[in-house]
């Protein structure tokens, strides 16, 4: 536990890469579309528990993971942003199934250290294209569906994107205050 609280604490911090193709602004909503490359990544899912039950306890494994607990005992630093993939249902409310996982940090994506934790997986994910909607402050599940139901709006129902799922994304370690970074992203589907 010590470990995950130095290395979230005073480990780097590593920013997962993109490309910018765009930034729009719509209806006075700003958003961006951005490319990422594939990457390893350590993931943790859960079924039955709903998102505000379940998502810290989850982000706590992977944070313990990237902290040093892991086969080789290594703190690999941080790296941003937490990925929870939600499946919302037709009525917009998630359902009680989520992944989260966050990029193995570069040094390590070669060889990741292998997790103690039998529930964590390495996974390589394949490259992909979001329409990305950044907003503040602490975000739990009605304040993520909320951004998310903005951005469909925003996006209209032309847009190609896949509807079955969309990732909550949050930047900071849980115990900033103010200045947060938080962000929804639909994954555009490939022509």
């Amino acid at each position: 536990m010590f470990g995950m609280i130095k290395n979230s604490l005073f480990g780097n911090t590593e920013e997962t890469e993109y490309t910018l193709l765009s930034s729009e602004t719509k209806n006075g909503v700003s958003f961006e579309v951005r490319r990422y490359d594939s990457a390893k990544y350590a993931t943790v899912t859960s079924e039955g528990r709903t998102f505000d039950q379940v998502s810290g306890e989850l982000v706590r494994k992977l944070l313990m993971y990237i902290g040093g607990s892991n086969e080789q005992g290594e703190a690999m630093g941080t790296a941003a942003p937490i990925i929870i993939t939600v499946y919302p249902r037709n009525d917009g409310v998630m359902s009680r199934r989520l992944a989260v996982a966050i990029k193995i940090p570069s040094i390590y994506q070669q060889n990741p250290p292998a997790p103690t934790d039998s529930t964590i997986r390495i996974e390589e994910r394949p490259g992909m294209t979001v329409y990305a909607l950044q907003f503040g402050g602490f975000a739990g599940e009605s304040e993520y569906r909320a951004e998310a139901s903005r951005l469909t709006r925003v996006l209209g129902e032309t847009a190609p994107f896949q509807r079955k799922q969309y990732f909550c994304c949050s930047y900071d370690p849980p115990l900033k205050p103010y200045g947060r970074r938080n962000e929804v992203w639909f994954l555009q589907e490939e022509p």
